[in-house]
């Protein structure tokens, strides 16, 4: 059976984010994941994921200013040094909170870089940081995000991802998967998961449209759950959507998975 995390930047955001944890923990969840923990004192975070017997599943590296609308500084060629400060950073709090992976965002490729330029950046900034993670005890997975929620972004497709993981050759660079961006992006979402799990470390999900709990939209989670426990995929699902109504109120989905 699919293990599944909540993540706490979208769900239960009726409530402080400190508290979500709690929240999380009584809904039935044993993992967490989020978008950054840097805005708070890692002795804070640990506390609440021992207090609620939680796992910190997944956190993304630094990924520039989230509010002004960077979505990660990976392909950025004039960022480099930030990136790698921010890799510091990271393995910092991933080993202070027990947690095991990290997602690298690649970014929106700038105006004035070619896509050359934005690829031949991450590429190296992987080689970097994949290392390094790995010597903590952390693994590195990159994200395909669709390019109609986040315009611009780099890395878009599973080809693409799978093709950088190649030519990056670190054995410590997995993918993750997202049903709902993929959905959008790619479709064939069964064959694309049987065709990639020997380099998917994680996935997500949402339905589509609306990036809302399983079943409301067009996905066929049922067969999908079916179709990763009978593959023996041992990684997390970290549920990544916005709630249609409440997030207790949309969690009848989640009570005969978990």
């Amino acid at each position: 059976m699919p293990k599944f995390a909540a993540n706490l930047t979208m769900l239960f955001n009726e409530v402080d984010f400190l508290d979500r944890f709690e929240a999380a923990a009584h809904a039935g969840f044993e993992g967490v994941e989020y978008l950054f923990p840097y805005d708070y004192d890692a002795d804070a975070l640990v506390e609440r994921l021992q207090a609620n017997g939680l796992t910190q599943v997944l956190h993304n590296l630094p990924a520039g200013d989230w509010d002004a609308g960077e979505r990660g500084i990976a392909c950025h060629p004039d960022r480099v040094n930030e990136f790698r400060d921010g890799v510091g950073t990271a393995i910092e709090y991933a080993t202070a909170l027990g947690c095991k992976q990290v997602n690298c965002l690649a970014g929106i490729v700038p105006r004035s870089v070619s896509a050359a330029k934005a690829h031949e950046t991450f590429v190296e900034n992987l080689r970097f940081a994949a290392p390094a993670l790995e010597e903590a005890g952390i693994r590195l997975v990159i994200e395909p995000i669709n390019t109609i929620d986040i315009p611009g972004f780099f890395l878009n497709r599973t080809y693409q991802g799978r093709s950088i993981i190649s030519e990056v050759a670190s054995p410590n660079l997995f993918l993750q998967h997202d049903i709902y961006h993929m959905q959008i992006m790619e479709g064939d979402l069964a064959r694309t998961i049987e065709q990639n799990l020997d380099v998917i470390a994680h996935m997500q999900l949402a339905d589509n449209p609306g990036r809302h709990e399983p079943g409301t939209g067009e996905i066929n989670y049922p067969y999908l759950f079916d179709l990763i426990d009978s593959s023996g995929y041992q990684g997390w699902i970290g549920c990544e959507y916005i709630p249609s109504t409440t997030t207790e109120e949309g969690l009848g989905w989640i009570r005969d998975h978990i």
